[in-house]
C-alpha cells in the first residue's frame, strides 16, 4: 500500500521500536481540513473545543494558524496514517502564559490522537506517539521543557501525561479566545511539564 503522504517534507521521523515509523508533517489546512474535522467532532474530543464546526469552519481556523509565527500545526503520521494532531506553540504568546512563569525554552504543546479503528484499542500507541512527539520538540527544535493544559475533566489525557514523566503542575484559569470561526471559551486547566533531561536523561 502506497503512502500518501510520501511526497510531504516532514520536520521529524523517527522509527519507534515496536510501533513503526512517525512522521511529522507541517498541516495543510486545505489537504488535511476533513480527516482533522473528523477527528474533532467527535464526543471524545469535546475538550479540543472544536465540536460543531464544519470542515470549511476547521480548515479556515488551520490556515490561520499558518499566518502565525508563534502557533504551529502538524499532521502526526504512521506507516503512511494520519495517527494525531500536533499543534505547538510559544506560551508566552498564548493564554497559558497568563497563568504560569514562562521559562527561556519552553514550548506548548496539544495533542489529539486519532480514535481507534475497527480493530479496537490499540495498547502502546499513545505512548509511542508521546515519544516522537517529544523527540522532535525537546531535541530538534531544541526546547528545554514542553508545557501541556488539559481540562482537569480530561483525566484520560492527564494520566496520560503523567505516565510519560510530565510532572503536574498548578491548575489554572485560561481566560477566553477568539479566533476565526471559534471562541474558546475560558478553561480549567491542568498544567504538567516535561523537562528534557527527564525524558532524555543522560
Amino acid at each position: 500500500m502506497s503512502d500518501p503522504y510520501a511526497d510531504r517534507t516532514a520536520v521529524h521521523e523517527q522509527r519507534v521500536d515496536g510501533f513503526g515509523t512517525v512522521r511529522v508533517l507541517p498541516l495543510d489546512a486545505r489537504a488535511d481540513a476533513p480527516v482533522v474535522h473528523t477527528w474533532v467532532s467527535e464526543e471524545r474530543a469535546e475538550f479540543w473545543g472544536m465540536r460543531g464546526l464544519t470542515p470549511a469552519q476547521v480548515e479556515e481556523v488551520y490556515a490561520h494558524l499558518e499566518t502565525l509565527d508563534t502557533h504551529h500545526a502538524h499532521l502526526v503520521v504512521k506507516d503512511g496514517t494520519p495517527a494525531a494532531l500536533l499543534q505547538t506553540y510559544e506560551p508566552a504568546a498564548d493564554r497559558v502564559g497568563e497563568c504560569y512563569e514562562v521559562r527561556e525554552g519552553d514550548i506548548g504543546v496539544h495533542l489529539l490522537i486519532a480514535p481507534a479503528g475497527a480493530d479496537g484499542p490499540r495498547p502502546g500507541w499513545s505512548s509511542a506517539l508521546l515519544t516522537a512527539v517529544a523527540s522532535y520538540v525537546l531535541q530538534v527544535l531544541d526546547r528545554r521543557r514542553v508545557v501541556v493544559d488539559p481540562d482537569v475533566r480530561n483525566e484520560k489525557a492527564i494520566a496520560r501525561f503523567l505516565r510519560q514523566g510530565f510532572e503536574a503542575g498548578p491548575a489554572v484559569v485560561l481566560p477566553e479566545v477568539d479566533l476565526p470561526d471559534v471562541q474558546l471559551p475560558e478553561k480549567k486547566a491542568q498544567l504538567a511539564f516535561l523537562r528534557r533531561k527527564v525524558a532524555f536523561p543522560g
